[in-house]
């Protein structure tokens, strides 16, 4: 019985991490969509799909997935799908940013309506939490054995990083552009430094803490806007 449980536990635990998969995989391939959409399927001169192909592939997205979402929207016309994002405040006044891509805005809003709604948050206008961020580059470099902290930031400020932070991850922070992320990765990744993850990111300027319950109940609506397939990012300025 002991052999057929932990079967099951193991089975429950694959078709959970498989569907958590799938998800992200359903949110990067909105990205590719959107970069193809607004600057054509060229890597080279589509510094946004550039990006989006990047993260993908730290998700370990396979190439023949990304090559064929490059190839159908090259191909189709997506005029119907939009950006769209929503702005609003999580219980206990937590900031939170929504960034959708969808081809219904009414469906769109009624879902992330539903979630702040749900629990204890209250969606609100363009605009009302947004200047609560800064729009920044950021590229987070792996500290492993052979990651040197004094060359690192060297050659981050001779490629005209803005700011670096050192923790337990190297994060080099530039201008907010696709460009300028892909510029300061290929500088890095060319120097041999393993890259984690690359992007222009809302970074917020201050925090907000919420005791265990609170976060509880935050938690379950940043749980239930993910849901959502039209939901591509949720920003927040919680303190982890």
């Amino acid at each position: 019985m002991s052999g057929h449980s932990k079967w099951n536990n193991i089975k429950g635990r694959k078709e959970k991490s498989d569907a958590e998969r799938s998800k992200i995989f359903t949110k990067v391939g909105r990205e590719i969509m959107v970069a193809v959409k607004e600057g054509g399927p060229n890597i080279d001169s589509n510094s946004k799909l550039k990006m989006a192909i990047a993260k993908a592939r730290q998700y370990n997205m396979p190439n023949d997935r990304i090559n064929n979402i490059i190839k159908k929207n090259s191909e189709v016309d997506n005029s119907n799908f939009v950006e769209q994002t929503y702005e609003g405040y999580g219980i206990g006044g937590v900031a939170v940013v929504v960034k959708c891509f969808t081809d219904n805005k009414n469906r769109t809003s009624s879902d992330v309506r539903y979630a702040f709604d749900k629990f204890g948050g209250s969606l609100g206008s363009s605009g009302c939490v947004s200047y609560l961020f800064d729009n920044k580059g950021v590229v987070v470099v792996e500290k492993n054995e052979k990651f040197d902290s004094d060359s690192a930031m060297e050659l981050a400020i001779n490629a005209n990083a803005s700011d670096c932070d050192e923790d337990e991850v190297f994060t080099i922070y530039t201008e907010p552009s696709a460009t300028a992320v892909n510029d300061m990765v290929s500088v890095f990744d060319n120097a041999g430094y393993t890259i984690l993850s690359s992007g222009v990111e809302m970074i917020p300027q201050n925090y907000v803490s919420l005791d265990e319950h609170k976060r509880e109940t935050f938690d379950k609506m940043i749980d239930k806007l993910n849901e959502s397939d039209d939901v591509i990012d949720v920003i927040h300025n919680l303190e982890e």
